[in-house]
């Protein structure tokens, strides 16, 4: 269970105040006080924009040694550039993330819904080709399933770049998501559990759900399902990031928890409303 790296997509979220942190905690504190309790985190902000290292500084020096940090890919390279000649952004990226050092667990290539096959294939492999190069795991998210190809696993699997395994299952079916087209092809996995994407927005692309804290789309089978495959796969992995999205269930922290209970990791919360300690309590160690 050492190997298991578990967290959440991002880690501000207002909503979470009384959920995961006290009411009055300080935004500047929210990072400290999240990895306390977790020991890995996907970072989204890197998505929007490059990281710099005064920034990947600050999250190094403000969590546990033991901590994990995965990083979005930024979409100037995977939406506006499609991965085409991007090797620039990449490795100002990488810079970026330098200060992280061993705190960097992988990079999250997360590819858009219209990146397909048939105009996209040379690009990817091409990119895919360059990873191996850099001091760094790779992950890549596909969101078209015309990828779903024997000749894409074997390209991935040679260059030891991960297909990550992601649940967008609608919640009526929430039993299939762990049994998806999920081929491993490298040496660590990478799961996220996102929820059915069609339903999060409206069609003028505002938020549907107004607050994520609390459980609103309870997926027991998926929960169960999920551990059952992550226990399946520890001998084969030498390590698993497993992340959760606020929209598969209503709130990303309580479905993380039920992840661990799932797993039988040592993970717990403070009571809501509890204010700060001047110094944080002994750590459970995740992995």
């Amino acid at each position: 269970m050492e190997k298991i790296a578990l967290g959440t997509s991002a880690w501000s979220y207002a909503d979470w105040r009384g959920v995961l942190y006290p009411p009055k905690l300080p935004q500047a504190r929210l990072l400290e006080y999240y990895s306390r309790y977790f020991r890995a985190v996907e970072v989204d902000s890197t998505f929007y924009h490059l990281p710099t290292a005064r920034a990947t500084q600050h999250w190094a020096e403000v969590t546990p040694g033991d901590f994990t940090f995965t990083l979005k890919l930024t979409r100037s390279m995977t939406h506006e550039h499609r991965l085409r000649d991007c090797q620039p952004l990449l490795e100002a990226f990488l810079q970026g993330a330098e200060p992280l050092g061993r705190k960097l667990g992988c990079v999250l290539v997360q590819l858009p819904p219209g990146f397909k096959p048939v105009h996209e294939e040379k690009a990817l492999r091409d990119f895919v080709a360059l990873l191996p190069r850099y001091n760094a795991r790779f992950a890549i998210e596909f969101r078209d399933t015309g990828w779903h190809h024997p000749r894409i696993v074997h390209w991935l699997r040679d260059h030891g770049v991960a297909w990550a395994w992601t649940d967008t299952e609608p919640y009526s079916h929430e039993a299939e998501g762990a049994f998806e087209w999920l081929p491993q092809t490298a040496s660590f996995l990478y799961i996220r559990l996102l929820g059915d994407l069609n339903t999060k927005y409206d069609r003028d692309g505002g938020r549907i759900i107004d607050r994520y804290d609390h459980i609103r789309w309870p997926r027991d089978r998926s929960i169960n399902n999920w551990a059952t495959k992550v226990r399946h796969h520890l001998e084969g992995s030498e390590r698993i990031f497993l992340f959760a999205a606020n929209h598969f269930e209503g709130c990303s922290p309580l479905t993380a928890l039920r992840l661990a209970r799932a797993l039988h990791l040592p993970l717990s919360f403070p009571p809501p409303g509890d204010e700060p300690e001047e110094e944080p309590p002994p750590q459970l160690s995740l992995f």
